[in-house]
């Protein structure tokens, strides 16, 4: 099954918060992740930099931490930065999901995709998940229970409920990466490209991105 893009939000068996976001496409594979100082950015493959031309939102931020460290923002488009600005500026986390989503709402491309946005808060022990769609907008604080895991996707499983909630075995940002990449329930989401990971630490989040392995 075709979901699009994935992003969701875990407690580790060992309390640990952790937010995760999976890129799937069938159009614009040839895509990366590059981790940078405090944020993670979705980036075409050497060679491939003219597809932005064909499609603007293919290129973003999909992950950025602030506040001191406490909270990371993982998302699906450039809703990314406004959700981070605002929380670093004072914003509650479920104010600053609904109001990128209602300032930017869904991607007009030709498939209407949907903007999906994932935030989890060390200092809170909360998470929340958000999607707005053509034809409606839902942004839900999630009961993060230890070894699960909530997620929302582009397209098929675009609600947050809480029938998108599995068990979650990962206790790295790269274990993290390969179960969301292709292990569990994930497993059967097809067209996978690359995965990030926003795994709670002492001192703000670990970040590690992956690359799906060319089958």
């Amino acid at each position: 099954m075709y979901v699009g893009r994935i992003v969701s939000v875990a407690r580790t068996t060992d309390g640990r918060l952790c937010a995760v976001y999976r890129v799937s496409s069938r159009s614009f594979p040839n895509r990366s992740a590059a981790v940078g100082d405090g944020k993670v950015s979705i980036v075409p493959k050497p060679g491939h930099e003219g597809d932005i031309m064909k499609n603007p939102y293919i290129a973003y931020n999909c992950v950025r931490i602030v506040r001191n460290g406490d909270v990371a923002v993982v998302t699906n488009g450039s809703q990314t930065d406004v959700i981070a600005e605002k929380i670093e500026n004072g914003m509650p986390a479920r104010d600053a999901v609904v109001l990128a989503s209602l300032m930017l709402d869904f991607e007009k491309d030709a498939y209407n995709t949907p903007r999906i946005s994932a935030v989890v808060d060390k200092n809170a022990g909360a998470g929340w998940l958000g999607i707005v769609r053509h034809d409606g907008l839902q942004v839900e604080r999630i009961p993060l229970e230890f070894g699960r895991i909530y997620y929302v996707a582009t397209y098929e499983e675009s609600n947050v409920c809480g029938e998108r909630c599995v068990e979650f075995p990962a206790t790295t940002a790269e274990a993290a990466c390969d179960f969301i990449l292709g292990q569990g329930v994930f497993a059967d989401r097809e067209n996978p490209v690359t995965a990030v990971a926003a795994m709670a630490a002492d001192y703000s989040y670990h970040l590690v991105a992956k690359d799906a392995e060319v089958k």
